[in-house]
């Protein structure tokens, strides 16, 4: 036999390229995840692992590894006797056989002993662990296993894998016949002529007309006068599933012998095997089903980038939720500082005990020495204190700041509840955060310093004012808060005329210190000092649905990077194929052999014992 068979050749020189392409592809379908529930995000996510397995178990190993054996997953319905199939092929009841269902837990891989360095080792199915035929496997780790059996009866360069069945009542022996099947460089199907027709593995016969998967059906436990029709049948469905030309090997029904079926039933489908276990047949079969691996899976990366990219809409979709809910937020503080509702309640009660009411407007006019005088008396405690009037401030600001956040973690939640990328990301988003009030409280004090060192700035530029009001900072620093909240547009009645007489006490007392235009641009100064804590207070409680996408949020170059994966696996395979040799002339279709007998010799060129 030759040596490139006992120990798989490295890839040629043409193949590097489509090898680091494929690897490429591999890590970012790994890479990407889909966390959020976008339309179809779980069907993508089937689909994400499928790919991972197929890269892994078929395409990865057989384009590092071109000459690497051949591998025939044996797959097919419940009950239509693949075990008895595999163990007959062998000469041996290699694969337990049985009428309870299922019957193949832990799949079982017949290969020639010089191929052992390749299946035993974790260059193909990687992520199942070996296991000798007689070892015994915990029942947990069933599915996680790869019995081997090594034997003459297998000719080198081919194994049989007796997979579990497609349509299990088990959906771990379903998943890993997909598996399995995925790994395959060539399917034998094997079905009945009571259950050909089933939708099962008809839905796994046109994901192998698809990715062009070599394979052929058989056809089992035949029997009676109607055999002819039902193979005639099966083989125009194949042709309405894409599938025309593949072969259909019939095994009549017949007595066990052993548990094995008798050398009679099996003259077909040792044909069939003899034939694509040639040379030129193994060659060819193995390029076919990598070629046709190779070009969906380019397919799917673009399926793959598509969902990507839906759901980095989504999670825009999700922050744009947040920004405009606490965006509103910030307007709804501005709005209510503005609008002369602040200047009420204990606010007003604290500046009017302050500066007085009456004919204080009038007196200012005349100048602000009666007013400096009642600051000054303030300041030396004969009236109402200035800080209290400034807390009383701050109470009230409070209130509206941790207001607007609640009600914006209320919009955010219910745009999220709304959407079904969200739905499951709102538990304990529904109110402000725990730390609101008191990040609220801090930002009003923050701003309260602002204003009293704006005020204080100011002032040293005006040294004979600044001296002579030095005294006054807390108050003109009120007076400024008051100014910020003039206007009068939330407020109706006799409300309006006291607020309006208050904002404007206020602006006046500035203005005969500082002047109208640095009145001005100390008002415009505040309001936007304001309107920037507000936001901090704002952007820390919203960081809270920001965090929570954070955690979820798929790579957000997801969808660029498997587009540009798929590219360059277009690209690669392209150049891979130029460079091959012309194929050899084709043999006739093993179809034509499949009810013919085999002559001996030619059939022990492939299984060369009958026994393990």
């Amino acid at each position: 036999m030759d040596d490139d068979v006992r120990e798989p050749a490295g890839p040629r020189p043409e193949r590097v390229a489509l090898t680091v392409a494929l690897e490429a592809a591999r890590d970012a379908v790994d890479a990407l995840a889909l966390p959020l529930a976008t339309p179809g995000r779980d069907a993508s996510e089937a689909t994400r692992r499928a790919t991972l397995s197929r890269l892994d178990d078929h395409l990865l190993p057989r384009s590092r590894a071109e000459g690497a054996p051949v591998l025939v997953v044996v797959g097919g319905s419940t009950g239509a006797g693949k075990s008895t199939l595999v163990s007959s092929l062998v000469g041996a009841p290699v694969s337990a056989a049985g009428v309870l269902r299922p019957t193949t837990l832990a799949p079982v891989l017949v290969h020639h002993p010089d191929d052992v360095a390749w299946f035993g080792a974790d260059r193909v199915l990687p992520h199942l662990v070996r296991a000798r035929a007689d070892e015994p496997v915990p029942a947990d780790a069933v599915h996680r296993t790869l019995r081997l059996v090594a034997t003459e009866a297998v000719g080198p360069g081919f194994a049989l894998l007796d997979a579990p069945d497609v349509d299990s009542v088990v959906a771990a022996n379903r998943d890993l016949a997909a598996q399995l099947l995925g790994a395959a460089d060539l399917w034998l199907f094997v079905t009945t002529a009571a259950r050909y027709a089933d939708a099962v593995p008809w839905a796994l016969l046109d994901a192998a007309a698809r990715r062009r998967t070599r394979l052929a059906l058989v056809l089992d436990r035949v029997e009676g006068a109607d055999a002819g029709a039902v193979a005639e049948h099966l083989r125009s469905m194949l042709a309405e599933h894409g599938l025309a030309g593949t072969p259909v090997v019939e095994v009549p029904e017949s007595p066990l012998t052993g548990g094995l079926l008798g050398e009679d039933a099996l003259v077909g489908l040792r044909s069939w095997l003899a034939d694509v276990a040639s040379p030129a047949a193994r060659e060819r079969v193995v390029r076919e089903t990598f070629d046709g691996a190779v070009d969906d899976v380019a397919v799917v990366l673009g399926e793959l980038a598509a969902a990507a990219a839906e759901q980095a809409a989504a999670s825009a979709r999700l922050e744009e939720a947040v920004a405009h809910a606490y965006g509103r937020a910030v307007d709804d503080v501005s709005a209510a500082t503005a609008d002369g509702t602040m200047l009420r309640g204990e606010v007003l009660a604290r500046w009017q005990d302050l500066v007085g009411t009456g004919d204080l407007v009038r007196r200012l006019e005349q100048g602000v020495g009666r007013v400096r005088d009642r600051l000054g008396a303030f300041v030396r405690g004969r009236r109402a204190d200035a800080p209290a009037a400034v807390r009383a401030v701050g109470h009230d600001l409070e209130a509206v700041v941790v207001d607007a956040v609640h009600a914006a973690a209320e919009r955010a939640s219910d745009a999220w509840r709304a959407d079904p990328a969200g739905r499951a990301l709102t538990d304990g988003l529904v109110r402000g955060g725990p730390a609101l009030r008191e990040d609220a409280a801090a930002a009003v004090r923050g701003w309260q310093d602002d204003v009293l060192e704006l005020v204080r700035t100011t002032g040293s530029s005006k040294r004979g004012t600044a001296r002579a009001l030095s005294f006054g900072v807390n108050g003109l620093g009120l007076a400024l808060m008051i100014v910020v909240f003039a206007s009068t547009g939330g407020l109706t009645g006799a409300e309006v005329g006291i607020a309006g007489g208050t904002a404007l006490v206020a602006q006046r007392l500035l203005e005969a210190v500082f002047g109208d235009d640095a009145v001005r641009r100390l008002a415009v100064t505040a309001r936007e000092r304001l309107v920037a804590r507000v936001t901090d207070v704002a952007d820390a409680d919203a960081a809270r649905f920001r965090d929570r996408l954070r955690d979820v949020a798929s790579t957000p170059d997801g969808a660029e990077r498997l587009d540009a994966a798929a590219h360059r696996v277009r690209e690669a395979a392209a150049a891979e194929r130029r460079t091959r040799p012309l194929p050899p002339v084709p043999e006739p279709p093993a179809a034509a052999a499949e009810t013919q007998p085999v002559a001996e010799p030619r059939r022990r060129a492939w299984w060369r014992g009958r026994r393990t």
